[in-house]
């Protein structure tokens, strides 16, 4: 397979390859790593994957980027060892189906991305005798995922960042009850702060000895594996080259790209189903043709996708032609989120996206309705996933696919409020309530953030 290398979105860095992407996280000139050819698949190949396993496919996914970079048997072993787990496809009614991402051991779609690129990153250090320094800014679940993927390494240490008073108290425990190698800091501010401390200390020339790299979805090797599980759906829902459409909880937009790259590879989406909460950025892009972020970003239940101003909206901008960037001082401080310096495809984008702002009312009327009409579970995330579903209203002679990104036992205290019930404990969270925690509380001021990575 020929060598896939990865660009800048900003377009000022040196390619680099896999692993120099994956390591690094953000490129040197806070741009975000995309591949420089998206490797293609022929009908055939996406067709031959309905009789595979998923840590199948998953291999072969990786594979096409990472090349020879591992050894073909090494990255069959690490993809079979992170997806040990079931992929539920939960049947709603005739062509609609919910893909149930939460059996994980966090019980979150994180896990598909943090399992996998733990045990990458892990690889080629090891491969280089390096110690890293994972940072990670989380709105919710990818704190716990990735906190848990890399928990007990002993060539990796973990720093995660969430906002003080945005995150449920089963999902602050994940992150919070570890030790050893995980650290949790709470931030006194908004997850798109957590992520501008993140970000800048990458560039930071005084922490370069600590081989800083990243765990958000800025990091290409978080998109990877979340391209799998549409393939996944795909191979298991569609006759052959059948179109299908998918509902997208989307933050930070991570788990979107890995759907548009998997449709870049040639899996036949006919259209992503882009689900925001009240922050509501990008359908106003759509619509308006003119981008402006939430700052500060609005406060909702769904409290993973609380992200006003989406990290791999570069990314999708820069695939469809134009350029979104931030502007920084020479300290490397934002001074003004989301630049477009240059225009997308607009019609392209509306034609292949669409996009709904889902409100915590509406939320909670489509939890209540799936339950009563469908006898279906649906957390915050899901419930706008849902509800944007319906919004599109879809055919319903077409294949459609929702993301559910996490079970409903996370979010006890809202299930309750809606239904009046409590939600059943899965194992993955059993005993979670009653362990200690261990975390510190920080101002959002990049100094004092600074010196806790040092120290």
């Amino acid at each position: 397979m020929p060598k896939i290398l990865f660009r800048s979105t900003n377009n000022k860095a040196k390619p680099a390859s896999f692993k120099e992407a994956l390591l690094r996280g953000q490129a040197p000139d806070y741009g975000l790593y995309m591949p420089v050819n998206i490797p293609k698949m022929a009908k055939e190949e996406i067709n031959s994957f309905k009789n595979k396993g998923y840590y199948n496919i998953a291999f072969d996914i990786a594979k096409r980027f990472i090349g020879d970079e591992i050894a073909d048997e090494e990255l069959k072993r690490l993809a079979k060892d992170a997806y040990n787990f079931d992929i539920p496809l939960e049947k709603v009614k005739e062509n609609l189906y919910i893909m149930r991402l939460d059996r994980g051991p966090t019980a979150s779609f994180k896990d598909f991305a943090a399992r996998l690129m733990a045990r990458l990153m892990h690889y080629f250090a090891s491969k280089e005798n390096k110690k890293l320094t994972v940072l990670v800014a989380t709105s919710g679940d990818t704190g716990g995922a990735v906190a848990d993927a890399f928990y007990g390494l002993d060539n990796v240490n973990v720093i995660v960042l969430f906002p003080e008073k945005e995150v449920t108290g089963r999902q602050r425990k994940q992150m919070t009850t570890l030790g050893r190698n995980i650290k949790a800091l709470a931030v006194k501010g908004k997850f798109d702060d957590c992520q501008a401390l993140v970000k800048r200390a990458f560039n930071d020339k005084e922490l370069s000895g600590l081989n800083l790299t990243s765990a958000n979805s800025i990091n290409f090797g978080r998109l990877l594996p979340q391209a799998v599980y549409y393939f996944y759906a795909y191979s298991k829902l569609a006759e052959a080259n059948e179109k299908i459409i998918f509902s997208v909880p989307s933050g930070n937009f991570g788990n979107l790209m890995g759907g548009v790259i998997a449709r870049e590879m040639g899996l036949p989406v006919e259209k992503f189903i882009v689900a925001v909460n009240e922050n509501d950025e990008f359908p106003d892009f759509l619509k308006s043709g003119s981008y402006k972020a939430v700052v500060p970003s609005r406060k909702c239940s769904s409290n993973a996708m609380n992200v006003g101003h989406p990290s791999n909206l570069a990314r999708l901008i820069d695939l469809y032609g134009g350029w979104l960037y931030d502007e920084r001082n020479e300290k490397g401080e934002v001074v003004k989120k989301g630049i477009l310096r240059k225009k997308p495809d607009m019609e392209k984008l509306r034609k292949d996206f669409v996009s709904f702002s889902i409100s915590n009312e509406e939320a909670n009327k489509t939890i209540k309705n799936a339950y009563e009409k469908y006898k279906i579970l649906l957390e915050p995330h899901g419930a706008v996933g849902f509800a944007a579903l319906e919004k599109a209203k879809i055919s319903k002679d077409k294949l459609v696919v929702c993301l559910e990104t996490a079970d409903p036992a996370k979010f006890p205290d809202e299930i309750k409020k809606v239904l009046g019930i409590e939600p059943k404990v899965p194992k993955s969270l059993a005993g979670l309530d009653n362990k200690e925690e261990k975390f510190e509380v920080i101002s959002n001021d990049y100094g004092e953030f600074k010196k806790k990575i040092k120290r």
